[in-house]
């Protein structure tokens, strides 16, 4: 079983996002725990985007009424198995803030997906209510594609 973090840049939107809907497949996916962080997350603890968690409760997805953001931390890397990050900038973050000794797989999330047209997952903050409908559709299609458990850390290790 493998322990996920993923990661965006303030975890507001789209990694608060992907651990709801993960949370709710992770048993199926080979998953122990999942949690969402962002690399640069402010230090004042917020809720989800509104607009995020509106999208989540109209496909029936949940998150804890007491989530709040974090930011990424450097026990992170010893405390989950692999890191995503919805896109490079956030990945590059997390590179730069990885302690040496780290034993954790960074990757992209949407790593080794085809048929997308995309392997970033964009940020829809500043967008429309349509953006975080897409970001959605993005996480329902890597879940969907999510590699099988015994692979799953040889899928993530491949270079971005």
């Amino acid at each position: 079983m493998t322990r996920l973090l993923i990661v965006c840049a303030a975890n507001l939107c789209r990694s608060p996002m992907a651990e709801a809907v993960l949370r709710g497949h992770a048993a199926g996916l080979g998953l122990s725990e999942v949690a969402s962080a962002g690399v640069w997350a402010s230090s004042r603890r917020q809720e989800a985007d509104k607009r995020a968690l509106q999208a989540l409760q109209a496909r029936a997805y949940g998150l804890d009424r007491r989530w709040r953001s974090r930011r990424v931390r450097p026990e992170d890397f010893d405390d989950f198995d692999l890191l995503l990050a919805m896109d490079r900038e956030v990945l590059r973050g997390l590179e730069a803030q990885r302690p040496a000794r780290s034993t954790a797989r960074l990757a992209l999330f949407l790593q080794g997906m085809t048929g997308l047209g995309r392997d970033e997952v964009p940020d829809p903050y500043f967008g429309t209510v349509e953006g975080f409908e897409r970001v959605l559709d993005l996480i329902e299609a890597r879940v969907a594609a999510w590699p099988a458990a015994v692979d799953l850390k040889r899928h993530f290790t491949a270079a971005a």
